[in-house]
């Protein structure tokens, strides 16, 4: 059968999940009655990737059209997760770049494309969702056709296929229609597929050879090693050499071998060059490990990922709630939870510090959190510290990571985001109006910098800005370390938040708790309004009497500014924690008892 292996790439919410469901249901990979027709987003099937409204782990599917076998590969659309799509990409010919119509090329539009190009990958350009009210399909091929110019390596790259799509709809066109009501489906992708995307090379009678690009897991199976042959064929029970990164080689024996059908791996004798598998039984296998012929024993370069621009502190939950809320509380579960997590996530990197300190660094906060998301859901309690940028000595000098971020927001806010982002050292690159009524801000920040800013965007401007961010470059440090953060509000008592005593609490500043939340003491509770932290005891109730005033004022207490994990991750400093568990996320002080920590700040000053 012939082969295609076909990546979707693009920015975040451009809409590669989705043409995957329509490419699916369209080809016919499910009956009509089967429920996945009824579905949306099928390849998102991990609860927070649907939560959040994002991919996040890159998958493999495929499809038959015209009695040609299609491989699709659907990656990650944020940065932060730049990791899984580095490490896939070599298992495609061809890609698909996804790019919004009113949107236009976005940070990770140029991420993507870059790899793309750096691979020798065929692109076939889709400008999707051409019925949103502010496309303007024309203005973003003249800025895609200005990505290539920047981003080609040879001049061949220059020369792409246009496709215009409503993949939310399930229809596609060769030319850009004169009425999206028209009536289409995605054929013209199918086609444009078979015509461009060029058939990998077919070398059966070489000696086996396949790098792994991706792990998966059952308890059924065990570990299944994933990857596209390179060359040969292999069999179920044949024995290989399972080459490591650092040379050193195992003797394996392959168990079962799988492919893609739809969304199922269907189990097969043997595989030939080309194809993209699943192989059980290679219980030693890495990511970036080459499976050989037993004999020839020839490597394959493994793709080299990005290194890590944060890092945190993590270990066990030592709060006076500690216990009350998860099933996994020491160091070891934590410790055997995060070696088996470096097993898939590769872009994410672990050590012990000379403290003891366990010590995860990944590509940026979202792609940290999602980690800490997926501990607290399993049942573990932890605590995590400040996230802290990793800096590099280059030539002698130390360099710090510095990002390139796009805001859009509505023009009103324009002066309000500036503001903002010259309190956090940015440059502005350029400002413009792709349309009417909101602005495109484009900074160049240090990643240290960036810390909390989606949070503050969206409050400073209504809740209309989005801002998403690549990483640009490591430059010299900034040695101004002045927080943009003021202090915070703590509660100075174990008990149940009571709206009588969060009256006073309201008095300071912003608020992140509601009464009858318990709280103990040296638990954030709020912003403060002024420099330093205060104490406040919201456990304080009203002092009874017999005597009632006439018409007595209700306890009126403004809304709360309730915080998710991403918000409290960029908002503690150094000498504070996070509190996760599967029922709560706090913030909190290192040190508890106010008069240790009074004397703590007092030796630092002097310091």
């Amino acid at each position: 059968m012939e082969l295609r292996n076909v990546a979707i790439i693009a920015h975040v919410d451009h809409g590669k999940t989705t043409l995957v469901d329509g490419l699916l249901k369209q080809s016919h990979v499910f009956r009509e009655n089967e429920s996945f027709m009824s579905q949306t987003l099928i390849l998102d099937s991990n609860d927070q990737e649907r939560e959040r409204g994002i991919t996040i782990f890159a998958k493999n599917a495929s499809i038959e059209y015209k009695g040609i076998k299609i491989n699709i590969i659907d990656t990650p659309g944020h940065a932060d997760f730049s990791g899984e799509v580095e490490r896939t990409l070599n298992m495609a010919d061809g890609a698909i770049l996804l790019v919004d119509a009113a949107e236009g090329p976005m940070p990770q539009t140029k991420f993507v494309l870059r790899k793309a190009l750096e691979l020798g990958l065929k692109i076939i350009v889709l400008i999707n969702k051409i019925d949103k009210k502010d496309a303007r399909p024309q203005a973003v091929l003249k800025k895609v056709d200005d990505l290539f110019l920047e981003l080609a390596i040879n001049d061949a790259q220059l020369e792409f296929p246009i496709l215009y799509a409503i993949g939310r709809d399930g229809k596609a066109w060769n030319e850009l229609p004169e009425s999206t009501e028209a009536s289409a489906n995605l054929e013209p992708i199918f086609e444009a597929i078979l015509k461009y995307i060029p058939q990998p090379k077919i070398d059966n009678g070489a000696p086996f050879q396949m790098l792994v690009s991706s792990l998966d897991w059952d308890t059924y199976k065990g570990k299944y090693a994933i990857g596209r042959i390179k060359r040969g064929k292999i069999s179920a029970g044949e024995k290989i050499g399972l080459m490591k990164i650092d040379g050193k080689v195992v003797p394996q024996s392959v168990d079962k071998i799988y492919v893609n059908f739809g969304l199922k791996r269907v189990e097969v004798p043997e595989a030939f060059s080309g194809d993209i598998i699943a192989l059980t039984g290679i219980k030693d296998a890495d990511i970036g490990d080459t499976v050989s012929d037993f004999i020839t024993q020839e490597k394959l370069d493994a793709t080299k990922i990005g290194e890590p621009t944060l890092s945190i502190s993590i270990g066990p939950n030592t709060s006076p709630f500690m216990g009350k809320e998860g099933s996994l509380l020491t160091g070891r579960q934590i410790l055997e939870r995060i070696e088996t997590e470096l097993q898939t996530n590769v872009a994410m990197k672990f050590k012990i510090d000379e403290n003891g300190q366990y010590i995860i660094s990944g590509r940026g906060e979202l792609h940290l959190c999602v980690f800490l998301e997926t501990l607290s859901r399993e049942g573990f309690e932890i605590e995590v510290g400040k996230p802290k940028v990793i800096k590099q000595i280059i030539d002698g000098v130390e360099m710090e990571p510095y990002e390139e971020v796009l805001i859009d927001v509505s023009s009103e806010y324009v002066g309000a985001i500036n503001g903002e982002m010259g309190k956090r050292k940015a440059i502005l690159l350029s400002q413009e109006e792709p349309i009417t009524g909101v602005s495109r801000l484009l900074f160049e920040v240090s990643t240290r910098n960036v810390l909390g800013l989606r949070s503050t965007l969206l409050t400073i401007s209504k809740g209309t800005a989005s801002a998403s961010s690549n990483f640009l470059r490591y430059d010299r440090v900034n040695f101004d370390t002045r927080s943009t953060r003021k202090g915070v509000v703590i509660a100075f008592e174990t008990g149940k938040a009571v709206a009588y005593g969060l009256q006073a609490a309201h008095s300071k500043g912003d608020v992140f708790i509601i009464p009858q939340t318990d709280v103990y003491g040296g638990m954030i509770i709020g912003a403060n309004s002024r420099e330093e932290d205060v104490e406040v005891n919201v456990c304080k109730t009203k002092h009874l009497t017999n005597m009632r005033s006439k018409g007595e004022d209700p306890i009126i207490l403004n809304a709360v500014a309730k915080m998710n994990l991403e918000q409290c991750f960029g908002f503690i400093e150094d000498d504070e924690l996070l509190e996760l568990t599967p029922k709560n996320v706090r913030m909190r002080k290192k040190i508890l008892d106010p008069v240790q920590r009074a004397k703590a700040n007092k030796k630092k000053q002097q310091n």
